[in-house]
């Protein structure tokens, strides 16, 4: 009697998805935004979180092969968590990139595309990535509804309902599905991109690509990023007010992206950046669109001086993540620095209920911070109104 064959799980990571979110480059998209990232001292995360995905999946090592591109495109991260690795040779290299005291073989949206379509041809029964938007978007293109996907969050922009809350998450969703595939629910799932050129001057013009299919467990799969509607501008006023009045001399605030955000910094008629952060000391601001570096030289010239600092986020409609998606600025580092009964989390009650009863999510590349910060949260949704909500 002969045995089952190994399960096909098809692994594809684009290496510098999401280099440019720390340096506050809004996107990685371009080889020329790629060498700038790496020149201002942006590191490759992608890998890491591939690898911290595909560890939850070494239950199944017995009895799944990875199929995966050499290198850092999948082949690497499934060795160094202990998977089966079966490689497909792509067909074409792209030469080196050298920027930053990296070097590494540079991809392309076409080494996505290509690795999608032989693995589906080699009989993949799931595709699991990582990426940002721009991925999903390359791996709708080659692949359509033919195969369910799991993206894992690594990019800068995730707009996209294909990904899982974190990358653990991803790693979960991916085994449980491979483990029971013939009864596991799937759903259609959002393929959302936008305009990284329109993004780097604060202006989101988002749009609908297509639907991949993606195995569902709502507990582990992200929402698509739900637009403000023109009530929540009002609200959110209300919410900028309680926060101004609440400001208190030399304190140093790191106000983070988003509409609700940008109530705050019209009340001191001050400009924001509605895609990045900003700091602003004594109502006044100190400087605009801060990279991770700039971020964190700030908050310790605040402490140095006795005042201390305060991050200022606000929930992302729809998804839930205070950190981790669109803010990469504020890194471990630097949320440290400040501290946790520093950070003011900001949400309007529609935003609060468009979660459905779902927690607020963390997904800051560093577990152990992300328990830190777990737990119950005061988010101020509206002038005088606090609401107790769930962190995980």
């Amino acid at each position: 009697m002969s045995s089952k064959p190994p399960t096909k799980l098809g692994l594809i990571v684009n290496p510098v998805a999401g280099v440019g979110g720390r340096v506050g480059l809004k996107g990685s998209d371009g080889r020329d935004i790629l060498v700038r990232a790496l020149e201002l001292g942006a590191q490759r995360e992608s890998p890491r979180r591939a690898e911290a995905a595909l560890l939850r999946l070494r239950r199944l090592r017995d009895t799944t092969v990875v199929l995966a591109y050499p290198g850092e495109m999948g082949a690497d991260e499934a060795r160094a968590a202990g998977l089966a690795v079966e490689e497909l040779e792509p067909s074409a290299h792209h030469g080196l990139i050298q920027a930053g005291g990296q070097s590494f073989t540079a991809t392309t949206a076409e080494d996505t595309e290509e690795a999608a379509r032989r693995m589906v041809e080699a009989g993949a029964e799931l595709i699991l990535f990582a990426g940002g938007d721009g991925t999903a978007r390359n791996i709708y293109n080659a692949v359509g509804d033919r195969v369910a996907v799991v993206g894992i969050p690594a990019g800068v922009k995730i707009h996209s309902a294909v990904y899982a809350n974190t990358p653990a998450n991803a790693g979960d969703l991916a085994a449980l599905y491979l483990a029971g595939s013939g009864g596991f629910k799937v759903r259609e799932a959002e393929v959302m991109d936008i305009d990284e050129d329109a993004f780097r001057h604060d202006r989101v013009a988002a749009r609908l690509y297509g639907f991949l299919r993606v195995p569902y467990e709502r507990q582990l799969i992200q929402s698509a990023k739900a637009g403000s509607q023109p009530s929540d501008e009002a609200l959110a006023i209300g919410i900028g007010n309680d926060v101004v009045h609440a400001m208190r001399p030399d304190v140093l605030y790191l106000i983070g992206a988003g509409t609700t955000t940008r109530a705050i910094m019209r009340l001191l008629d001050l400009p924001h950046t509605l895609l990045g952060i900003d700091a602003v000391r004594d109502r006044k601001l100190v400087a605009t669109d801060i990279t991770e570096v700039q971020a964190l030289e700030l908050v310790e010239r605040a402490a140095a001086g006795g005042a201390g600092a305060y991050i200022v986020v606000s929930v992302i409609g729809g998804q839930g993540h205070i950190f981790g998606r669109g803010n990469q600025q504020l890194s471990p580092r630097v949320i440290r620095a400040v501290g946790k009964d520093n950070i003011t989390v900001l949400a309007t009650q529609p935003k609060l209920l468009s979660l459905e009863g779902a927690p607020l999510r963390l997904d800051t590349g560093d577990e152990d911070l992300d328990r830190e910060l777990a737990g119950w949260t005061k988010v101020v949704s509206g002038h005088g109104r606090r609401t107790m909500y769930r962190v995980e």
